[in-house]
């Protein structure tokens, strides 16, 4: 009989959380995936979803489990201390970095109550006028999670509909 591992359990745990949020009508799911990247062995999950379909900020949670986590569960590494990270995406658009990243930084802190660490990576496309910048911005956690998270989830997930939120009405 397959045993499921930590990363198995919090798949299953994460993707219902999001579905019941999608459930009752305050996000929409837009996309899944479920990968195994058979080069280094490892897998990822990763669900995005938005408030509605015409709003322009979207959300995408996604764990991941290194080869050297699921060998030392499997293996019953006793010195191991396996687990999954997990880090939440957030992307929207700016037109003045300069001006916005720190501002969205500093509401994002507020919002996750200063825990995650916040990272925003830019992109435009050259030659279109005018210049719209795409902003991934990442909340890594810093450490590793396992089965006894699990009662976070539905606090992650209300703390990302509040950055869609905010990051969809700042504009207006």
């Amino acid at each position: 009989m397959f045993d499921p591992t930590i990363y198995d359990n919090i798949k299953v745990v994460l993707e219902g959380a999001v579905y019941d949020v999608d459930l009752e009508g305050r996000i929409l799911i837009t996309r899944r995936e479920d990968l195994v990247d058979l080069s280094s062995m490892s897998r990822t999950y990763a669900i995005e979803f938005a408030r509605k379909i015409d709003k322009p900020s979207k959300a995408e949670i996604n764990l991941h489990v290194h080869l050297s986590d699921l060998a030392a569960e499997i293996l019953e590494n006793p010195t191991a201390k396996p687990g999954c990270t997990l880090t939440i995406k957030l992307y929207t658009k700016v037109t003045s970095p300069e001006a916005e990243c720190r501002h969205l930084e500093e509401q994002l802190g507020r919002i996750w109550e200063h825990r995650p660490q916040i990272s925003q990576q830019l992109s435009y496309t050259y030659g279109k006028v005018p210049v719209v910048y795409r902003n991934q911005i990442t909340l890594s956690f810093g450490r590793k999670i396992d089965e006894s998270h699990l009662d976070d989830f539905p606090h992650l997930i209300d703390y990302a509909v509040e950055s869609l939120v905010w990051l969809d009405e700042r504009g207006s």
